[in-house]
C-alpha cells in the first residue's frame, strides 16, 4: 500500500478517535481486525538497540524479528556506517515500527543509553563474557533495552560501559558467538515468551494504542494526508 510523506499526529483525543473510525471505513473488516489484534500484542517493555551495524541484510532481519515479536521501538546508533534497510528482507516491517535514529557523533551511544534509562529501561549489553548472566536468569519485571553490536567487533567499549547488566546466550560449540540477527531472535524468543507468561503489565497504554492505531491506519490508505484533511475540514475538527 502506498505511504505518503505526511502523517497526522492528533493530540485531541476525541478528534483522534473520530479520525480512526473514519479511516477504518476504508479497510476491510478482516484488515481492521488484524490491526487491532497486532496492536493488542505490542509492547514497549523490551526494545532493541543496534550499534553501528553495516550489513543491510542483518539490519533488516533484526527489524523483521523485532516486529514479529511485538516490539514497537527499535533504536539505531550509527558510527562508521550509515543505517540502511534491505526491503526484500525486512518484508515491510519498518512500516509498523517506531525507529529512533542516533546519527554518527561523539558519545551518541552514551546519549541513547542515558535516554533509555531516563525512560525506565535497564540497559542490557549482549556479549559472551565471564561476568555475563544467561538469558533465562534475567528478571523480566523491569523494562529492558538490549544492545547488539556490529558484526565484526561486537559492542564498543562505550556501549559496554553504559550497560547496567551483561547477558549471554548459552552456546555449546567451538564458535564464540551467533550471527547478530540470530542473537536477536534467540533473545526475543526466550524473553518475550517469559514476559507473556508473567504477571507484568507489558501492554501499551490506551493512549499509546490510539496514537499507534491512527498512524497505522494512515499507512494503510492511499494519500492519507488528503483523506484526513478533508475529514477534519468537513467536520470542523481541530487537532
Amino acid at each position: 500500500m502506498e505511504q505518503h510523506s505526511k502523517l497526522y499526529h492528533i493530540e485531541n483525543r476525541t478528534t483522534r478517535q473520530r479520525v480512526c473510525e473514519y479511516l477504518q471505513t476504508f479497510l476491510t473488516e478482516e484488515r481492521n481486525t488484524r490491526i487491532l489484534e497486532v496492536l493488542s500484542q505490542r509492547t514497549r517493555h523490551f526494545t532493541v538497540v543496534m550499534e553501528d551495524l553495516f550489513q543491510t541484510q542483518n539490519i533488516s532481519a533484526v527489524m523483521r524479528t523485532c516486529e514479529c515479536y511485538g516490539l514497537q521501538d527499535v533504536y539505531v546508533v550509527e558510527g562508521r556506517y550509515d543505517f540502511q534497510v534491505h526491503n526484500a528482507i525486512s518484508m515491510g516491517s519498518t512500516k509498523w515500527l517506531t525507529l529512533h535514529n542516533y546519527k554518527a557523533q561523539e558519545h551518541n551511544m552514551l546519549q541513547c543509553a542515558n535516554e533509555l534509562k531516563a525512560k525506565g529501561y535497564k540497559v542490557v549489553a549482549t556479549l559472551p563474557s565471564e561476568k555475563s548472566c544467561f538469558l533465562e536468569d534475567l528478571d523480566v519485571e523491569q523494562p529492558m533495552a538490549f544492545l547488539f553490536g556490529t558484526e565484526l567487533t561486537g559492542l564498543t567499549q562505550e556501549a559496554i560501559d553504559c550497560a547496567d547488566i551483561h547477558v549471554k546466550i548459552p552456546m555449546y560449540g567451538f564458535t564464540e558467538s551467533f550471527n547478530i540477527s540470530n542473537s536477536v531472535a534467540i533473545t526475543l524468543s526466550t524473553l518475550v515468551e517469559k514476559l507473556k507468561k508473567s504477571s507484568v503489565n507489558w501492554s501499551l497504554s490506551d493512549i499509546e494504542k490510539e496514537e499507534l492505531l491512527l498512524e497505522w491506519l494512515q499507512k494503510s490508505v492511499k494519500t492519507p494526508d488528503l483523506v484526513v484533511k478533508q475529514f477534519l475540514d468537513k467536520n470542523n475538527l481541530s487537532i
